[in-house]
This record gives structure tokens, sequence and C-alpha cells, in this order.
């Protein structure tokens, strides 16, 4: 991609009519997946419409097994709203792909149908990959949950393949990430859209993308994450199969015993919410074997012998921001 100069930042909420011209910014295309949450996704749609960067920007809805329509949506000079369906594969890996082929921009941002913006979003992203030109990917810091109070900032600027592979950081959240399009076609390469479901798609492509240089972070919470039960609640085959593909197809996981843990202690604790006790129990028990101090390990235990049910566990969990 060619270098462009950015102009020096303003405030977080700066009128773009006020900093340098739109030729002098890159064009960013923002993909927004969508599947029956019309009223966040327009929500989402306005917050990518308020951005106070002073470049153009392009927002792609994708509508994912649905019919398409125009969000009920006000847009301003130097912003288009396009609409289109999923022609790839069902679900989020194939409606991100599609988005990103029909993309025009410099840049590409991924935003879920459900989450939104701050204003500053865009542009402090473009800075930062202005200020880091080798690598491709930037993300941000998120406000989680309901009344946008908790923050979950990144450690440290540039997060290498190490870091992730240290663990899925939920503050690299698929609605933060921007990429240079000629990467995410290019060396990068698309989306996995044959992983199960789309099960951990975002972490899986962030793996690829730190294997090849750091991914930058803007260490602001500039995205607010709606905090609800995941569409994978209670599909737990789904998510037992998503995450033996990524054992299948990404070795360098199990060079990290605590993220191995990790990963099948996940396994454990969905065989034996799925009823599949003894199966449980034998992921467990590789999980502690990994690592004594994975708790999902225990859980999934205590699930299959029916001391703690599943749904207590997964909603203590979720009222306390994590997952299980």
């Amino acid at each position: 991609m060619t270098a462009r100069r950015i102009p020096d930042e303003a405030g977080a909420t700066a009128d773009r009519s006020a900093v340098a011209p739109a030729s002098t910014w890159p064009a960013v295309s923002v993909i927004i997946p969508t599947h029956n949450r019309h009223e966040l996704m327009a929500a989402a749609v306005r917050s990518v419409l308020a951005q106070d960067y002073a470049g153009p920007i392009e927002c792609i809805v994708v509508f994912d097994r649905e019919e398409p329509f125009q969000p009920p949506v006000v847009v301003p000079d130097g912003r288009t709203v396009r609409i289109m369906t999923n022609d790839r594969t069902p679900g989020p890996a194939g409606a991100y792909n599609a988005g990103v082929i029909a993309a025009t921009g410099e840049l590409v941002a991924f935003l879920d149908d459900d989450d939104e913006w701050l204003p500053a979003k865009v542009r402090l992203q473009v800075r930062a990959l202005q200020a880091h030109p080798d690598s491709a990917v930037v993300v941000t810091g998120i406000f989680l949950g309901t009344g946008w109070r908790s923050a979950r900032i990144p450690g440290q600027e540039l997060m290498t393949l190490e870091h992730l592979l240290r663990g899925r950081r939920i503050e690299v959240h698929s609605s933060s990430v921007m990429v240079k399009r000629s990467s995410y076609v290019g060396e990068i390469g698309l989306i996995d859209e044959a992983i199960p479901g789309s099960y951990g798609e975002d972490y899986d492509w962030h793996l690829r993308a730190a294997r090849l240089a750091p991914l930058v972070a803007v260490r602001r919470p500039l995205v607010r994450v709606r905090w609800q039960y995941s569409y994978f609640v209670d599909r737990w085959h789904t998510i037992i199969k998503g995450l033996q593909y990524q054992l299948d197809h990404r070795p360098e996981i199990s060079q990290h015993p605590r993220n191995l843990a990790r990963i099948y202690g996940r396994i454990a604790f969905a065989y034996a919410a799925a009823g599949d006790r003894a199966e449980g129990r034998r992921w467990a028990k590789r999980c502690l074997q990994a690592d004594w101090r994975e708790l999902r390990g225990y859980l999934a235990y205590l699930v299959s012998y029916r001391i703690l049910r599943a749904q207590l566990i997964v909603r203590l969990a979720h009222a306390a921001g994590r997952g299980v």
C-alpha cells in the first residue's frame, strides 16, 4: 500500500471539516455482518457514520441468511452505506470475507452488528498504522458490557504472535480490528470459512496475522462491545468442533501449555455440558495435565459429576464479563 501522510491528531471529537482535506486520508471500508438484529445493526451503522475521521468511509452491511434492506440512517457527506447479501459460506467468516472482497477502501475495519464505535476510533487507528508501516493490523481497547463501564486495554502497543499464543485476549476483539485490505486478501489471507460454525474464526485469523508482523494496539477503549449471551451458548458440539479444528490446524498452540490447557478445558466443559460425561472427564484430565491451574478442568469435572449445572456456571461467568 502506498504510504500516506496522516494529519496530526486533533481532539477526540474533532469536527471533520476542521482538519486536513479528505484527499490526504486513506479511504476506509467498514464491514458489518448482520443477521436478524435490525435495531442494533442500525445503531452500529450510525456509530460508523459519526466517526470524526476526515477521510471517506464506506459502510458495507452484509446480510447473512436474510433479505437485505437499507438501514434507517442519515448519511452525511463523505460517507456511503452499501448493502449486500453474503454469497459465500453462511456465518460470520463468509460474511466478513464477502464484505472485504466487495470493499473499495485501502483499509478495512470490522464491526459486529451489536457493537458500536466511539467517534475517534478510525482516526486514531489510521494514525497508528501510519506510525508502524511494517504492520498491517491495528486493534484498540474496548468497553465491555451494558453501561460500558468495564474497559479492557491491550497490555502493549505491539502484540506479537507470542503474546497471542499465551491465550485468547478479549481486548483483541473483532470489532476493534482494522487491516490493510491488500494484506487481508494477500499475505494474511481471508478468514478461514472451513472452521466449524465460524467458532473462534477471529482468533485463528489474529494468529495468522501476527505470524507476519505484530498487531499494533491503540491503548484506549474505542469500541463498545455489548456483552450478552453468545450465539454459541448451548451449541456445545459446534464449540467442540471449532476448538478441535484449532488444535489440528494451529500446531503452534501446543507449544504453550497454558493456552493448550485453556483449549482442553473448554472442550472438556463443552463435552460435560452436552451430557457426554466420560468424554468431559477425559479432556478435563488432559487439561489439568497440561496446566493444573486451569479452572475449566475442575469445572468440567464438577459438571460431569452433576455437582454443578453448566448453565449456572455460564451465567455466573457472563455476569463477570467472561466466557467459559
